[in-house]
């Protein structure tokens, strides 16, 4: 690993101390994380922390939600004292963007309201444009006689295939519906177009749903005429997209223990159902974990790997590495579209089997650019100007372009995780001022349903109308934002 900042030293030793108290913890135990005050670092008796942790419990570690929010808060105070090596911070304005923020969820949804709004999650994409194409196809499956298990079975194998391919489509990509006439762009162009797929039967070998063999047989001619990709409307990272689908496949039929022989998404719904306890309450780590499992092999191959094993969407963060700290591995997890799955998976349990989940409050932020482009355009974050002339001499226009694993990209999507956090509370306050009170508190999944994610779409439309997209360019292989 590279050399540290020296400069940054005191913020590292004091966060890679905690993580590794909190790694061992995680391997070990079910401690629940999302009570720790990382701000006081009385929330952690440090003497207690295992040098000596094995690897493979940091490996497991690495994979776990607590790791996510635990190093972004490394690069939060980092931010604060100023010893980031890629951004600089701007505290000063955080208020108009959370103001920003409040004027975008009251865009939608009034105070009284705020329990409506959904949690982030797959299932709105389906239904853009006040489309009920979920709604219909449920209707369909109950008309025939389909029970709610296997409808829940259903919906899982079409939403972990959507997520999979919702990876950012490209700035010109469009898909067009026959039977309305829209034209849906984005990532809810990428749902539309991989419900027609799923209902196509793209993904299976059955006639309905999705099986490993169909995920197999995917090419990228097969799916880009699913995907309506041409020369003139162009799918970016198709080539990838399949490459992933077919991974997929793969890593099914490795686990036929969660997921059936035929290597089947929905049957997790079976494993996950299993752990319920009386009063149909579920831990989601359950669901985290059969997840990781799938997942992780599918990712491609040149990505991080610790001990061996390769960690998925976590990348090495120069601001916390330790070369001659043994508890500091030095790498940033964010699992972004594992959490994504896993957020939109959970709704299908809840509306479908009234299951209610223990320890949702493990999920953090999803590390994007919708999400992070929102704190680069209201200026709370702005790149160190020899970084951003490298950017744009690499992109030869305003907006600059990194790669996905450069140490620019990883350390701003760790401080979107940590500042997400604390929009959630500036929002909520704002709210609660407001309205004297009476405004129900958003969850974190609410915020980033009406508030920021939205937040950063209307920025990027309104800043660069041509492409709409994100202030930092990001070379994407089509599987991982």
């Amino acid at each position: 690993m590279s050399n540290e900042n020296v400069s940054s030293r005191p913020i590292v030793e004091t966060c890679l101390i905690k993580i590794a108290s909190l790694a061992v913890t995680t391997a070990i135990s079910s401690t629940t994380f999302a009570n720790i005050d990382l701000e006081n670092s009385s929330s952690i008796d440090d003497n207690k922390m295992s040098l000596a942790m094995d690897a493979e419990s940091r490996y497991q570690y690495l994979l776990s939600l607590p790791s996510i929010r635990n190093g972004a808060q490394c690069a939060y105070r980092a931010a604060q004292d100023n010893t980031l090596t890629a951004f600089d911070f701007h505290p000063e304005k955080m208020d108009a963007m959370a103001d920003f923020v409040c004027s975008v969820i009251l865009q939608d949804y009034s105070a009284d309201q705020f329990s409506q709004i959904p949690p982030h999650g797959r299932w709105q994409h389906f239904e853009t444009k006040d489309v009920p194409r979920l709604q219909t196809l449920l209707q369909e499956w109950k008309n025939g006689g389909v029970e709610d298990l296997e409808c829940c079975r259903r919906l899982v194998d079409l939403f972990l295939v959507s997520v999979l391919l919702d990876a950012g489509a490209g700035d010109t990509w469009k898909f067009q519906e026959a039977s309305t006439g829209l034209s849906i762009e984005r990532s809810e162009g990428l749902a539309v177009a991989s419900l027609y797929a799923f209902k196509d039967g793209l993904f299976s070998t059955a006639i309905v749903g999705v099986d490993a063999q169909g995920l197999k047989n995917i090419t990228v001619k097969s799916l880009g005429k699913a995907m309506q990709s041409s020369v003139e409307n162009p799918l970016l990272g198709l080539d990838g997209r399949a490459d992933l689908l077919q991974s997929l496949g793969n890593s099914l039929l490795r686990l036929p223990h969660l997921y059936g022989e035929t290597g089947r998404p929905g049957n997790i719904v079976d494993h996950v159902l299993k752990s319920k306890d009386a009063s149909n309450k579920v831990d989601l780590k359950t669901l985290w974990d059969a997840l990781q499992q799938l997942l992780i092999p599918t990712w491609p191959s040149g990505r991080t790997q610790y001990n061996g094993k390769p960690l998925g969407d976590a990348w090495p963060l120069s601001l916390l590495q330790e070369q001659e700290d043994p508890s500091g591995v030095g790498i940033q997890p964010f699992h972004k579209l594992t959490q994504w799955l896993t957020y939109s998976l959970t709704v299908i349990f809840e509306r479908l089997l009234k299951v209610e989940w223990t320890g949702m409050e493990h999920l953090t932020g999803l590390p994007e650019y919708r999400n992070g482009g929102l704190y680069v355009d209201m200026g709370v974050l702005t790149l160190k100007p020899e970084v951003l002339q490298q950017g744009t001499a690499a992109s030869g226009s305003t907006v600059p372009i990194f790669d996905a694993s450069d140490n620019v990209i990883v350390e701003w999507r760790a401080l979107t995780v940590s500042l997400l956090d604390r929009t959630l509370q500036m929002v909520n306050d704002k709210m609660a001022t407001s309205t004297k009170g009476t405004a129900r508190p958003l969850t974190l999944a609410q915020l980033l349903e009406a508030g920021t994610w939205k937040a950063g779409r209307q920025l990027a439309a309104r800043y660069r109308p041509e492409s709409k997209g994100s202030p930092i360019g990001l070379r994407s292989d089509g599987t991982l934002f």
